[in-house]
């Protein structure tokens, strides 16, 4: 009798491993069918992104770059400003300075007949290079095709929902990781016609480039629709937005920071302030003494200069190069000059520091060289490992059918799962919602299933 037991309740376990074990591969295939299109996608924008100075370097290099005269002084910015206004009437309204010895001034007007445009000019002759429409470059294009802007702002809840089911997708995937045999573990055996190597290839691309989905897929969310944008609210929303210690015991405007310049996650909601001098009926001190301000100041070279365009409208000089210590926004009042607010990197809490350093190293900037080739290789492994799971299904689903996973047997333990990634769906709203959708079609495909059996 004890002998029938023990047997019984091995088969008991057994079984409820293997149901399990469906229920993962159920929502793994899932969490695939609905994130993988998004990753092959993501990954070939990102891993282009990943090199977007040298890449623009070389396709703008007739805009872009100049001959380095060492010794000649540069330009004043005033006179670079008047050369492109001569040749595209307008108002000036953002002066970059030159990153390096070789780089041109850009200078971006906004014009009645051609919007905005980003005029680049010689610092040293003052000559006009040409002129592109503002965020016109290539690659401003592959990062409005990475981040889904280029199909509207509500595509970008695309990019929160893609994160959470990736993330989902390495925690079923670790799971269904093959354990208990010698092959297609760390090695993959067979060849590409046979199903066996693109299953191997799968789990073993799989398991190397996990951590960087899992990465990748968080450092991505303060770009997403929702999540991303409530975090930033409630992160940086109050005292005006600024981070805390910085003074902020000046008159503002309700103009935000992040509509007038390129600014940094942490400061998206700050609010620019005012300039005290108009109502004084005071001089602007102009764009030559401002550069020369932000110049003595130390801000990093390449930074931009935003002009003022009312009366009440400040100096903004702001730069954010690869080194995070560096990033640094300064506002002047147009009249005086004087630093109204000084804030860089050191300012930010422990949120926004921790955030921006996620941002950053998910742009590829932290740590130089070695970070653009180590996310390059992370992004050529999830294109492979998205093409070995679309062939891998694709010879292994039955002729007519999706090709879905069976259900387990024992439904408690699809409920058990269901609400593990609930918690889930909570944190994250819009994957909450897809997830509930997704339920509801797996419902209907099975229910369908019974009818055609009947």
């Amino acid at each position: 009798m004890s002998d029938l037991i023990v047997g019984r309740e091995s088969v008991g376990a057994s079984r409820s491993a293997s149901d399990l074990y469906r229920a993962v591969w159920r929502w793994h295939f899932y969490a695939s069918l609905l994130v993988l299109p998004f990753m092959f996608t993501l990954a070939i924008t990102g891993g282009i992104y990943l090199f977007k100075d040298e890449i623009e370097a070389t396709i703008h290099s007739d805009l872009k770059r100049v001959e380095a005269q060492p010794g000649i002084n540069r330009a004043a910015p005033s006179a670079m400003v008047a050369a492109a206004l001569a040749v595209h009437p307008g108002i000036a309204v953002k002066f970059t300075d030159p990153a390096t010895p070789d780089a041109s001034a850009e200078i971006t007007v906004g014009t009645q007949g051609e919007g905005r445009l980003v005029v680049y000019v010689n610092p040293y002759t003052a000559e006009v290079l040409g002129a592109l429409p503002d965020h016109g470059t290539v690659m401003w294009r592959i990062r409005n095709l990475h981040s889904l802007k280029y199909f509207g702002n509500h595509a970008r809840m695309l990019i929160e929902i893609t994160a959470g089911w990736s993330i989902l997708l390495v925690v079923t995937g670790i799971y269904l990781w093959p354990r208990r045999q010698t092959g297609g573990v760390l090695s993959v055996r067979g060849t590409p016609k046979r199903r066996v190597f693109w299953r191997d290839m799968h789990a073993v691309t799989g398991i190397l480039v996990g951590f960087f989905i899992v990465f990748l897929a968080i450092t991505g969310m303060p770009w997403s629709g929702v999540w991303g944008g409530k975090v930033n609210e409630w992160a940086n929303g109050n005292n005006f937005g600024y981070p805390a210690g910085v003074r902020v015991a000046v008159p503002m405007s309700d103009e935000h920071l992040d509509h007038i310049a390129k600014t940094s996650w942490s400061l998206e909601q700050a609010q620019v302030p005012q300039s005290p001098g108009h109502a004084h009926h005071a001089q602007p001190i102009g764009l030559d003494d401002a550069v020369a301000t932000f110049d003595r100041f130390g801000l990093h070279r390449g930074y931009v200069v935003n002009m003022p365009t009312k009366a009440d409208g400040v100096f903004t000089g702001s730069v954010y190069p690869d080194d995070l210590s560096r990033q640094r926004v300064v506002h002047l009042d147009q009249y005086s000059g004087t630093p109204l607010i000084d804030m860089s990197y050191a300012d930010y809490g422990p949120l926004g520091k921790s955030l921006e350093w996620g941002i950053n190293t998910h742009l590829g900037q932290q740590f130089g060289l070695a970070n653009q080739v180590v996310l390059l290789a992370a992004c050529v492994a999830i294109i492979l490992l998205a093409a070995s799971a679309a062939v891998m299904w694709w010879k292994r689903r039955p002729a007519g059918s999706l090709g879905v996973p069976p259900m387990p047997a024992d439904k408690r333990i699809f409920r058990v799962l269901i609400a593990i990634l609930a918690i889930g769906g909570v944190l994250f709203p819009l994957v909450g919602l897809s997830l509930v959708s997704m339920l509801g079609l797996d419902r209907l495909y099975v229910r369908s299933r019974r009818l055609r059996s009947i």
